[in-house]
């Protein structure tokens, strides 16, 4: 199998980001909720002057960059509207398992669980392709305190709730010369089944020996107070003094919050960017799903929680005009949507899996026109 990806095509390149550009507006609208969603319609293709509606929901971290990818896609080919809804990847696979979505979206791969819920007459199984590289921060709010540094044992000491104020003598230890302030940690985490939730917790697990609680989409916090989405937790830390929260790269930077530089596998401590989050997949195989793990990774210079986020396409649509307008998204998307990923602070796919994904999205199948 062809690696990966090398880190030459993995890394942040200032040279692509183009300064005027924006993050375009584009409202998601509600995915149908009635079972026949995906179903046929009017519209026969691009071209024939119908509209073709599609409806997507899940993963709130890709949230940012796949509202830019169907707003610039429609400027592409303005017969194609697509919504997305930031409902988080538990919802997110739920809709699509229940086909009220003509697509889902997931931090997290799917379990053989959720593939043995598969509607039938949608196929053999599930097309599960990455769409880009995320990574999750610690985001915080500390007034006057704008490069924290935080060991292993010190953010898996927040994490489990043993340590509890942010002057603890292990937080001092991290910061020399930093006057910390004998104030309260407020943890925030998830309320709602959530792949970031599920990235988060398999690089605590990986990193911290205390950790009890397991990984997943949703598990027993032993402290801290939930918020909904990437987003409600980016809200939450910015509204609470003292509060610290793990949510997505591209969501902290938009909303400008600090982030704290993590120690890593090897005791560095690493600065939150695209390039370092990038370093962490060097060498990383994809399985048959195209689904790659690195909960914790091991390179000197590497970010320690990145993964992929996925895209959850039927393998059978009973809608010529939607499926093969999906097959054109996405490709158009990994090739010409790269610009956009790097402006947000996403990691492009290099082109080995772009390559890779555009070979399963083939085995799609739509129905005679």
């Amino acid at each position: 199998m062809v690696s990966l990806l090398k880190v030459k095509h993995w890394a942040f390149s200032a040279s692509v980001v183009a300064l005027a550009a924006g993050i375009a507006s584009c409202a998601p609208s509600a995915p149908p909720t009635a079972p026949g969603a995906g179903t046929a319609s009017p519209a026969a293709g691009t071209g024939s002057g119908s509209t073709i509606t599609i409806n997507g929901a899940g993963a709130t971290a890709p949230n940012p960059l796949y509202q830019r990818w169907f707003a610039d896609y429609n400027k592409v080919d303005p017969a194609v509207q697509i919504s997305y809804q930031s409902v988080g990847s538990g919802a997110g696979v739920k809709q699509f398992l229940e086909q009220t979505v003509d697509f889902g979206a997931s931090d997290d791969p799917l379990k053989d669980a959720d593939r043995a819920k598969y509607p039938q007459a949608r196929g053999a199984g599930p097309i599960q392709v990455p769409s880009t590289g995320i990574f999750v921060v610690l985001a915080y709010n500390l007034d006057g305190i704008d490069n924290l540094k935080l060991s292993r044992e010190s953010y898996c000491g927040i994490v489990d709730g043993s340590v509890k104020t942010w002057n603890d003598a292990k937080l001092v230890k991290d910061n020399p010369g930093v006057t910390l302030p004998d104030v309260p940690i407020t943890f925030t985490h998830r309320s709602d089944g959530s792949g970031t939730t599920a990235v988060f917790t398999k690089h605590i697990e990986k990193a911290c020996p205390n950790w009890k609680a397991g990984s997943g989409k949703s598990v027993e916090w032993p402290v801290g107070t939930g918020a909904k989405g990437n987003e409600g937790v980016t809200a939450a830390i910015q509204q609470t003094p003292g509060a610290i929260g793990y949510t997505e790269f591209s969501n902290a930077k938009e909303a400008t919050l600090k982030m704290a530089t993590l120690q890593n596998k090897a005791g560095e401590f690493i600065t939150p960017s695209p390039d370092a989050a990038a370093k962490a997949l060097d060498g990383a195989k994809p399985d048959a799903n195209l689904a790659v793990s690195v909960p914790d990774p091991e390179g000197k210079e590497a970010y320690p929680i990145v993964s992929l986020t996925y895209l959850l396409l039927y393998e059978q649509y009973p809608d010529a005009a939607k499926g093969e307008t999906l097959k054109k998204v996405v490709n158009w998307a990994l090739k010409d949507g790269k610009t956009a990923a790097t402006e947000l602070g996403y990691i492009p796919l290099p082109d080995e899996i772009v390559t890779q994904v555009a070979s399963k999205l083939d085995t799609i199948k739509v129905a005679a026109k």
